[in-house]
């Protein structure tokens, strides 16, 4: 049982934490605007609106990830241990900065997208230029919130298998 359900947590991680974090880390550069001077870049609101798509469902899938890990815990008697432990808090930390940062920010820049210039909100280019800016700022700020969401995803995998001071001799 203990080897079905180590196999299972396995192949949650792959399957569902490897597409978020590539999908995530994609997104910013397809939804962040040109800067003056810059071509079109690869802003591209179909493509961002579809990462943010594999985000989403994804994220609702890696759920299975730590019950897996947990049942697995459970099997193996080491729920108490100190490497576990910390790879549980590493696990709910980006957990919390998927559900609480990316996943809302990856709205919000899609928002912008789709949002219709207000007439007479502004002084024309001067808007449209400080609202672009706002926007490549908030995709800058977005990829750095990925970038360390997976680098927790690594710390986590890194203490899966080195297990620091486990008690199961592997």
């Amino acid at each position: 049982m203990t080897k079905l359900l180590l196999s299972l947590h396995v192949l949650a991680a792959i399957l569902a934490i490897g597409p978020i974090t590539v999908a995530a880390s994609m997104f910013p550069r397809y939804a962040k605007p040109p800067a003056d001077g810059e071509g079109p870049g690869e802003r591209d609101s179909g493509t961002a609106a579809f990462l943010h798509k594999i985000c989403c469902g994804y994220t609702a899938v890696g759920i299975a990830v730590p019950v897996f890990g947990v049942a697995t815990g459970a099997q193996l008697g080491v729920l108490t241990d100190a490497w576990l432990l910390a790879s549980i808090v590493l696990t709910a930390v980006a957990a919390a900065l998927l559900l609480m940062v990316v996943l809302p920010g990856q709205r919000r820049l899609l928002a912008h997208h789709a949002a219709p210039a207000v007439p007479g909100a502004g002084t024309g280019a001067t808007t449209a230029g400080s609202g672009a800016a706002a926007m490549r700022t908030a995709a800058a700020r977005l990829a750095m919130t990925t970038g360390i969401f997976n680098l927790l995803w690594a710390a986590v995998v890194v203490l899966m298998i080195v297990r620091p001071g486990s008690t199961t001799g592997a």
